[in-house]
C-alpha cells in the first residue's frame, strides 16, 4: 500500500493513461526520458574527469613545516643570562 492507494487503483490509472496517449506515444516518452537521463549521467561523468585532470595538472605548493635554523629567542636568552648570574 502506497499511502492508501491500492494496486488496483494504480492499474486503473495506468489503463486510462494508455487509452488516452496510446502505447506508441508512451514508448517514445519513455525512450526520450531514458536518453535524457543517460545524457545527464555522461555530462556529470565528463565534468568529474575534467576536474580530476585540472587537479592533476595544476602544480601544488610545497609547504615546509621545519623552523629556520637561525632562530633567536631574545626572551629565553635574557632569562638564561639572569639565571646564570644568580648562580654565580
Amino acid at each position: 500500500m502506497l499511502g492508501g492507494i491500492s494496486i488496483w487503483q494504480l492499474l486503473i490509472v495506468l489503463g486510462i493513461i494508455i487509452l488516452i496517449f496510446g502505447t506508441k506515444k508512451l514508448r517514445n516518452v519513455g525512450s526520450d526520458l531514458g536518453g535524457a537521463v543517460k545524457g545527464f549521467k555522461n555530462a556529470v561523468h565528463e565534468e568529474d574527469k575534467d576536474d580530476a585532470k585540472q587537479d592533476n595538472a595544476a602544480p601544488q605548493a610545497k609547504v615546509s613545516h621545519e623552523e629556520p635554523v637561525n632562530t633567536y629567542d631574545a626572551q629565553a636568552e635574557e632569562n638564561t643570562t639572569a639565571r646564570n648570574e644568580e648562580r654565580k
